[in-house]
């Protein structure tokens, strides 16, 4: 699609109208910068789904004009969908040095770290991509390193927060840069990208600082280990959860490769402080005084193959949840997550546990990393934007975001409530938005990516719910004559030796169709199958109410 001259186009590829695998890009005449490139695990109806990443068909298609990816911070819904980016698109990658860290750690899985250009950068970093111009500025965040991203064009200069909260007493120090937003806001902003996660929460967001305190009161009062799941990227987190073992005297063991890599990680850069001999093998802690030992997993959002799951179904190999143990979850379920958290809650408790859970104001064992209104506000009022496009939300944070920034102060129709695909264009100041991109999911199923479409998962669908029923019949080549069969066999609909007399009418259904059409001389394969999975599908449905996948297979001899 080719643009007039001059013309600044900012559009999303994901992350708008759902929370998750967030994607957008900048691009001026024929310069494009690509912001964050994120995944998103699959919820119960995409079946056998292991990751769903954006579709970068516009991308592929400008190719040659795409300068760089830029990465805001190292949350898996920002860089999960890297590797399968770079593997159509190899350009070269900016981040800072704990989310660069956690990127390659990403490409060495998938064996992409040698041939990637990846640059650290820091807020003060100023990189020329083209015509645009990047400058960063740094964010309070639930993981350290976090940047927000000033788009310097010759239009005006366009701001993508990245994720944030203004926290004035953060837990590693990685103050809110508020002076330098204040500066770029005095400069001018012609747009500004927010993020709207908490929109709907009224206030300022709690600081990390209050977690560490209940985590050290909880510390002090259990008698047996304490396990304490959270995500493995809130370093944070982890040192509240050192710093309480340190004053317990307490060993800590570490359970899930995520949390294995990541700690390692933050150790190697520095962002992590561990004393030396206080790590120890999950093999060492049955050798242990229950009192003395530490364990961190992962599993704090009820994925079935986490080390959470498997310690609350007895399944964990050196490690087990007794009697009187202490279970903190220093994390809030991340909407669609709650009934497998619940699950596995309910297993803790009978294996005797004492379960520390529920929302972070509650047990205060944690804080959201996204900022609520008055986080949200503020940064609204040190921009002083003069058009608006909240992001990474769904439908109605990106509305409640709209009031707030009209509330403060941006002229109403000056806001823009995209869709994944829309484009803002921006000429002569002036922003509109009339046309679209290709954008929409690509799905990851094992080593395919983009090869499962809406016909498969739709198949899927019918298999999970109604089962299949395969007809065998054998015909003769030369006079097509049924030489043997039908044969029927049945996975997931009936049990066969139970349903005789339905898998008989089956076979004479099958049957009769298949005499039906040599009578009128029909030949065609296609037109048999079709008259059997109709004639066949259509007595099911009349019998059992349920429509199992026919599949009839005719072998010619």
């Amino acid at each position: 699609m080719k643009l007039l001259n001059n013309t600044l186009s900012i559009f999303a590829l994901g992350g708008v109208n759902e929370v998750g695998k967030n994607m957008y890009a900048i691009q001026y005449e024929d310069d494009i910068v690509v912001i964050d490139c994120g995944g998103k695990f699959p919820d119960e109806s995409l079946l056998g789904i292991d990751l769903i990443i954006p579709d970068i068909t516009y991308l592929e298609e400008n190719k040659e004009k795409v300068r760089a990816l830029v990465v805001t911070h190292g949350h898996e819904d920002h860089i999960g969908g890297i590797p399968y980016f770079l593997r159509k698109l190899n350009v070269p990658i900016y981040a800072t040095r704990f989310t660069l860290g956690l990127i390659e750690l990403k490409l060495d899985e998938h064996r992409l770290k040698r041939d990637t250009k990846l640059v650290e950068i820091n807020s003060e970093s100023r990189i020329e991509l083209g015509k645009i111009e990047a400058s960063f500025f740094r964010t309070s965040h639930s993981i350290p390193d976090c940047l927000g991203i000033v788009f310097h064009t010759p239009e005006g200069n366009i701001v993508h927060t990245g994720d944030f909260k203004f926290d004035l007493t953060p837990e590693n120090n990685q103050h809110s840069d508020i002076h330098k937003m204040a500066e770029i806001g005095t400069n001018g902003v012609l747009a500004l990208l927010s993020e709207s996660t908490n929109a709907e929460r009224s206030g300022l967001t709690p600081t990390e600082h209050t977690v560490g305190e209940h985590m050290e009161e909880a510390f002090m009062k259990a008698k047996g280990k304490i396990f304490v799941s959270t995500f493995a990227s809130n370093v944070n987190r982890v040192q509240q959860v050192v710093a309480a073992s340190i004053k317990t005297n307490r060993k800590i063991a570490l359970l899930g490769r995520s949390m294995i890599n990541i700690v390692s990680v933050a150790i190697e850069r520095g962002y992590l402080n561990i004393p030396d001999g206080m790590l120890i093998g999950s093999n060492e802690v049955e050798q242990l005084d229950p009192g003395k030992v530490t364990i961190l997993c992962t599993g704090s959002q009820g994925e079935p193959m986490a080390a959470l799951s498997r310690l609350s179904s007895g399944n964990y190999r050196d490690v087990s949840v007794y009697p009187g143990d202490t279970v903190i979850l220093a994390a809030s379920p991340i909407p669609g997550n709650e009934r497998d958290v619940s699950r596995i809650i309910d297993n803790l408790f009978q294996l005797g546990a004492k379960v520390i859970y529920g929302s972070g104001s509650t047990t205060g064992m944690h804080v959201s990393g996204h900022g609520y209104q008055e986080d949200l506000k503020l940064m609204l009022t040190l921009m002083k934007p003069t058009y608006f496009i909240p992001i990474h939300g769904e439908f109605r944070m990106l509305h409640h975001h709209r009031q707030l920034a009209e509330s403060i102060g941006v002229e109403n129709g000056n806001t823009f409530i995209i869709k994944n695909g829309d484009v803002v264009d921006i000429q002569n100041k002036a922003a509109r938005q009339t046309r679209q991109i290709p954008a929409g999911d690509t799905y990851v199923d094992g080593m395919g990516v983009g090869d499962v479409g809406e016909i498969v998962l739709r198949d899927r669908k019918q298999l999970s719910e109604d089962g299949m029923l395969v007809i065998v019949i054998t015909i003769s080549k030369g006079d097509r004559k049924i030489i043997s069969g039908p044969d029927t066999i049945s996975r997931g609909f009936v049990y066969a030796k139970n349903s005789d007399d339905l898998l008989k009418e089956v076979n004479r259904l099958t049957k009769k169709a298949v005499t039906d059409l040599q009578k009128e001389n029909v030949r065609q394969w296609n037109v048999m199958k079709q008259t059997i999975k109709k004639s066949v599908g259509q007595y099911l449905f009349e019998q059992t109410r349920r429509r199992p996948m026919i599949l009839p297979i005719i072998i010619e001899i």
